[in-house]
């Protein structure tokens, strides 16, 4: 099976100036998400490993007590459970996420 971006990805919009483009399979969620500067991803956890890598911009990311600016290449891994979030500064960001098992509430 393929994906065509955008016409196949479901398009959601968690909080200002956060676009997120999700498509899924039996096991897993991938997203397309594009931070636009000064937005904010608030601290939330869920029952998913989450896995993604920065491909444009920078990204402050929190994972539980561990914060890091993250810039294009960089990847990040968030163990189920595991309280994170982060915010862009004046640069915006494009990251890839994906999620195991599948994000119910993106589809």
């Amino acid at each position: 099976m393929f994906f065509n971006f955008p016409r196949d990805y479901k398009v959601k919009e968690p909080a200002p100036g956060f676009l997120l483009h999700a498509v899924w399979g039996e096991r897993m969620t991938i997203s397309r998400v594009a931070l636009q500067p000064h937005a904010e991803v608030a601290a939330h956890h869920h029952p998913h490993e989450q896995m993604g890598i920065v491909l444009e911009g920078e990204f402050e990311m929190t994972i539980g007590d561990e914060t890091r600016l993250l810039k294009k290449g960089d990847i990040y891994l968030v163990p189920p459970d595991v309280t994170h979030g982060g915010v862009t500064h004046d640069k915006g960001a494009l990251v890839l996420d994906a999620f195991s098992p599948p994000r119910e509430d993106f589809k």
